[in-house]
C-alpha cells in the first residue's frame, strides 16, 4: 500500500509561482508512474501532468504546458509540481496520484491511478 501526502499549496497572486510536493510512503515508489490532477469547485477532476517512474518522460495537459513542470526524486520518495505564471483559472484542489506501472497507462485518465493523496488547495487571485 502506498500513501501520498501533498503539501505546498496556498494563496498567491496571478503571475506568481508555487511548488507542490507529494511525499510517498513505501519502498516501491520508484516503480510507479505518478501524476497530478486538479479539481475546481463545480468541475470534474482533471489531468495536469504525469511522469514515468524513472522521470525520463513527462506528460502535460495543454492548459499548463510551458508553465508547469513535473519532476521526481526517487531517493526522497517525492514528486513535485513546479507551477509558474499562475492564473486565476489554476485555482483548484491539487491531487497527487500513483499508478502501479512504471510507464503511465493513459496518463490523463484518473481511473488508471490506484493511489491518491488528500489534496492541497491552490488559490490564485487576480
Amino acid at each position: 500500500q502506498v500513501q501520498l501526502v501533498e503539501s505546498g499549496g496556498g494563496l498567491v497572486q496571478a503571475g506568481a509561482s508555487l511548488r507542490l510536493s507529494c511525499a510517498a510512503s513505501g519502498r516501491t515508489f520508484s516503480s510507479y508512474a505518478m501524476g497530478w490532477f486538479r479539481q475546481a469547485p463545480g468541475k470534474e477532476r482533471g489531468f495536469v501532468a504525469a511522469i514515468k517512474s524513472s522521470g525520463s518522460s513527462t506528460y502535460y495537459a495543454d492548459s499548463v504546458k510551458g508553465r508547469f513542470t513535473i519532476s521526481r526524486d526517487n531517493a526522497k520518495n517525492t514528486v513535485y509540481l513546479q507551477m509558474n505564471s499562475l492564473k486565476p483559472e489554476d485555482t483548484a484542489v491539487y491531487y497527487c496520484a500513483g499508478q502501479r506501472s512504471a510507464i503511465p497507462v493513459a496518463p490523463a485518465t484518473s481511473t488508471w491511478y490506484a493511489y491518491w493523496g488528500q489534496g492541497t488547495q491552490v488559490t490564485v487571485s487576480s
